[in-house]
């Protein structure tokens, strides 16, 4: 889940308590993306690059520089950012518009290649990422912000493997976060209109 202090205090709809209401890309992020199954492995990096660099931040702010990101990262081509190299980390440490955080950036590129690796064992990321909740969503039956675990003992299997495989700031609560925006948890809460759709 998102880790934000603001509350949703919209009437138009009931949501999941955590995206702020005046926030229109928060709100359209919790709307649109946060917990519909992803199993397009692009995406799937998107999300994978886009959770390193919140480590440590909100995603609020990420969220706000994810077109900055797109951009930087050649489109969240996984294939063209395991081959930057130098010139490129150069480039990207002088780019205002995304975290300029080089241990960050160098671990976007070094999971590239293990996300690469990863591809050619199981033939798409999506299904090794799948097997790990039954290649379906687990729901789960929140109903505050109280309620929401930093991460479950899927998380904590997964985060062990990934670590094995050689990624880097892959936690569990990252990860968990991670499993939360594509969809393989439904953490929408009980009253969100979202959650049945899902």
């Amino acid at each position: 889940m998102p880790r934000t202090r603001f509350l949703q205090k919209s009437s138009a709809r009931i949501r999941c308590p955590w995206p702020a209401a005046g926030d229109p890309l928060y709100l359209a992020y919790h709307d649109d993306e946060w917990g519909v199954p992803v199993h397009d492995d692009r995406k799937i990096f998107e999300f994978l690059v886009l959770e390193v660099f919140q480590a440590g931040l909100s995603w609020r702010t990420v969220l706000n520089k994810r077109k900055n990101f797109r951009k930087a990262f050649a489109g969240f081509d996984y294939r063209k950012v395991a081959r930057f190299g130098r010139r490129e980390i150069a480039r990207l440490l002088k780019d205002a518009g995304i975290i300029r955080n080089r241990l960050k950036i160098e671990a976007a590129i070094h999971n590239a290649n293990r996300f690469l690796d990863v591809r050619r064992e199981h033939g798409t990321f999506a299904r090794y990422m799948w097997s790990w909740v039954g290649h379906k969503p687990i729901v789960h039956h929140f109903r505050t912000l109280k309620d929401y675990p930093p991460f479950t003992e899927e998380a904590v299997a997964w985060s062990k493997d990934l670590k094995k495989r050689g990624f880097k700031f892959l936690g569990p609560t990252v990860v968990y976060a991670h499993m939360q925006a594509v969809g393989m948890v439904n953490d929408h809460t009980v009253d969100c209109f979202r959650r049945g759709p899902l």
